[in-house]
């Protein structure tokens, strides 16, 4: 069996664009010297985060359903974030823009990945995969 290192760079010296990771997942735990299963879900945002830290990825690309991560998302007030420095997303997190179990993985794994690698984070939609070079959607950097 090949470790995901192994595998990740040969797919990578073929040239093909690793996409994997995904939520989900049996946990289990020691308890009384048996293995139990427990709750639990592998975040997909942060499997992605770590993946590409692996792999040294020059950028991490989280795709989702919107074009753009929002202040305010969902009301009449609501505020697309273009391009943002990592502090001041930072900021953002804390003051509790971001609803968890939506936005606010997708964040703090960009922010995680970002301040770890120096390189930049982007949060936008599938359908804007094919126009990143534009810079469309949320772009995150130091």
């Amino acid at each position: 069996m090949h470790s995901i290192k192994a595998v990740m760079a040969a797919t990578l010296g073929n040239l093909f664009i690793p996409i994997a990771c995904g939520g989900g997942g049996i946990l289990v735990i020691v308890k009384d010297g048996h293995l139990r299963g427990v709750a639990g879900v592998i975040d997909k945002d942060f499997s992605a985060t770590k993946m590409a830290e692996d792999i040294n990825a020059d950028e991490l690309v989280i795709l989702t359903t919107v074009d753009h991560a929002f202040l305010n998302y969902g009301k009449e007030n609501q505020q697309a974030i273009g391009k943002i420095k990592v502090e001041q997303l930072k900021q953002y997190l804390a003051a509790g823009y971001f609803a968890a179990g939506s936005m606010k993985p997708k964040i703090e794994a960009a922010i995680e990945f970002v301040e770890k690698t120096g390189n930049l984070a982007i949060i936008t939609s599938l359908s804007n995969a094919n126009k990143l070079a534009d810079g469309v959607g949320t772009i995150i950097y130091n």
